[in-house]
């Protein structure tokens, strides 16, 4: 119930077997981080953009040293408030920052799609979900659909984020990295 702890939570969950000393003082900072923000929570406005589920994605490109994969983030929104989040790390190397953001954004994609379908049996949502990304060449690439040279050793499932912008399922826009959920 706390999106905000995510990633903190998937980076410690990755030493589980063998932390170190340096482990412990990150998981004592998360218990820090806790105990100042008890009184913090998830709050959905009925009148916020209720009628649209708007999703962000981000990566971080080879953040993991030990793999050298990036990690993925996805937040989704409905009504002001977080209904699905997510931190993981990519079950891939991506070897450029623009592929690592689509492989995140296809993700995000997904499950924005999913939420869709789930959300058509409860309630009408009267716009075409949004997904923000904060990486230019990633939205690019999401909204044209002529291969790309500097793309092709992409593997062919991400362009799934693309087939489904052509589709009219989601949208994608840019975001600046400071608004960044």
């Amino acid at each position: 119930t706390r999106p905000d702890l995510a990633y903190s939570v998937g980076q410690l969950s990755r030493v589980l077997d063998k932390p170190t000393s340096n482990d412990v003082l990150k998981l004592k900072r998360v218990f820090r981080y806790l105990a100042g923000t008890l009184n913090k929570g998830t709050v959905y406005k009925p009148d916020h953009k209720s009628k649209l589920l708007e999703s962000y994605s981000d990566a971080d490109f080879a953040g993991c040293q030990i793999t050298g994969r990036s990690t993925s983030g996805v937040m989704v929104l409905h009504a002001g408030g977080a209904v699905s989040w997510s931190s993981q790390r990519q079950g891939m190397v991506s070897t450029s920052t623009t592929e690592s953001e689509i492989v995140a954004a296809t993700e995000a994609t997904k499950e924005t799609i999913w939420l869709r379908r789930l959300f058509s049996d409860i309630i009408l949502l009267k716009e075409v979900p949004i997904l923000r990304v904060d990486n230019s060449a990633a939205v690019k690439l999401a909204q044209n659909p002529l291969f790309h040279k500097r793309t092709k050793h992409n593997d062919i499932k991400h362009f799934f984020v693309r087939e489904k912008v052509l589709e009219g399922g989601i949208r994608v826009d840019q975001i600046s990295t400071e608004d960044q959920i």
